[in-house]
């Protein structure tokens, strides 16, 4: 990438919408950039249109596509009530990223799965667990506030919590301290004593045979003190005020930095500023996003690569690329022994990402993985074929397939990389071009976002 001679971290040059100059051009790398942060990753297609449509057009798609989205979600959320189970659900839900017409739709939806964990294994109810990833995707780009409050009556998550039961006489306090200390606040924005009184605040909500009861008579409608205020506070008042203090945006406002810009270097205080104040106003999600993306900063070297990618990018990222559907009933196994189970997020934290995704054993399997998938048989079959999708492009020798291949997967970042033998290339041809796609995306740099 180009040099980067403005200052990055200024706030007014960060956020102002990047435009494409002889210094920053758009190009190749920027467009693969946009669609491992804003999707998971592109076609050859995808990126093509991306080149010709320019940053902001792009952008634009991807927020709010053209295409039906709405039909393909009906037909998806059909196709999932009628699953049997949580793997089921998994399943379904890794297909519908793949084939989604709106994938930061469904990005954003993984996005706030690990925001607002729900594990399966405690909630045992596929039902309930569907109903719950339906919710986050409802307003994945919506209001946060609107998902806060339908959040706070999910009995998935009050089940996951252990809070389905709430007595005048005994407050359950994992609501309430999931709220404050994971939700919305943060750690060290509240105290013991705004718990327990937040707590009495959410007293009278019971989870009864799978739906959400409220008892009136099991309400504590006495006087609560939390986090400066006073009042006969129920639960409602209690989102209320969580959404009024400032650590709340803020919070909010660094977690999604770090899903969508950069997770190596926390930003200032003064950098997310303008974002805090505007995310502050109406919690609106979808505007925070676009700002984001369409920003300097997202488009500058202090964004690009500097994400690890979970395994669901890292696989979907292969899938994506070679224009195939594999079977995601496997995929999502593997994706678990990657230490990525859908459905089954491992704390109330969700998972913490970054470097916590690569080590020793997760690379070993990354690269399994990776074999697995592009091997043309077992498991996965012969679905994904590199040298198939490279003449599908006009490519006619090994040495123009690899480097269009490379330009597919890594938007030619410059890596030495080993050439394939032409005299090899016979009947033979697509399975040396899986083992160079293998090499390809098993490097370090197809790892990162």
């Amino acid at each position: 990438m180009a040099a980067q001679t403005e200052k990055p971290l200024e706030p007014d040059w960060a956020w102002t919408a990047y435009e494409p100059n002889a210094n920053r051009p758009w190009n190749l790398a920027l467009a693969g950039h946009l669609y491992r942060r804003a999707a998971f990753g592109a076609s050859w297609d995808q990126l093509q249109q991306a080149l010709s449509d320019g940053p902001q057009r792009t952008i634009d798609t991807l927020l709010i596509p053209e295409a039906d989205t709405a039909a393909f979600n009906r037909a998806y959320d059909e196709y999932e009530t009628s699953a049997g189970s949580v793997d089921e659900l998994r399943a379904w839900w890794l297909r519908r990223m793949i084939q989604t017409p709106h994938p930061l739709l469904e990005k954003m939806t993984l996005f706030w799965h690990s925001h607002f964990a729900a594990n399966g294994a405690q909630v045992k109810n596929a039902r309930l667990m569907q109903q719950h990833v339906g919710l986050l995707r409802s307003q994945a780009l919506g209001s946060f506030r609107t998902l806060l409050e339908s959040i706070s009556r999910d009995p998935a998550v009050l089940i996951w919590l252990g809070a389905e039961a709430s007595r005048k006489a005994h407050p359950n306090e994992n609501f309430a301290r999931a709220l404050m200390e994971s939700f919305t606040l943060g750690p060290g924005h509240c105290t013991e004593k705004d718990i327990r009184e937040a707590s009495r605040a959410f007293t009278g909500w019971f989870v009864l045979r799978s739906k959400l009861r409220y008892i009136p008579r099991e309400h504590d409608d006495n006087v609560k003190q939390i986090l400066g205020r006073e009042g006969d506070f129920t639960g409602d008042d209690v989102l209320r005020i969580v959404l009024e203090q400032p650590a709340t945006p803020q919070t909010l406002v660094r977690k999604l930095y770090r899903w969508l810009i950069c997770e190596t270097e926390e930003p200032g205080e003064m950098l997310i500023a303008p974002l805090v104040e505007s995310f502050a106003a109406d919690y609106n999600v979808l505007r925070l996003a676009e700002t984001m993306l369409r920003s300097n900063l997202f488009f500058s070297p202090a964004a690009y690569r500097r994400r690890i990618k979970c395994p669901v990018e890292f696989a979907l990222g292969i899938v994506k690329g070679l224009e195939e559907t594999v079977s995601t009933t496997e995929l999502a196994k593997d994706l678990a022994d990657l230490g990525q189970n859908l459905y089954h997020p491992p704390t109330v934290k969700g998972w913490i990402g970054g470097r916590h995704w690569i080590n020793s054993a997760t690379i070993v399997g990354r690269h399994n993985l990776a074999s697995d998938l592009l091997r043309g048989e077992g498991p996965y079959g012969d679905k994904l074929k590199p040298w198939e999708v490279a003449r599908r492009h006009g490519c006619s020798t090994a040495e123009s397939a690899q480097k269009f291949l490379t330009d597919l997967l890594l938007q030619s970042v410059g890596e030495t990389l080993p050439k394939t033998d032409p005299a090899r290339l016979g009947e033979d041809s697509e399975a040396e071009m899986r083992r160079f796609i293998h090499t390809v995306v098993t490097l370090a740099e197809f790892q990162l976002a």
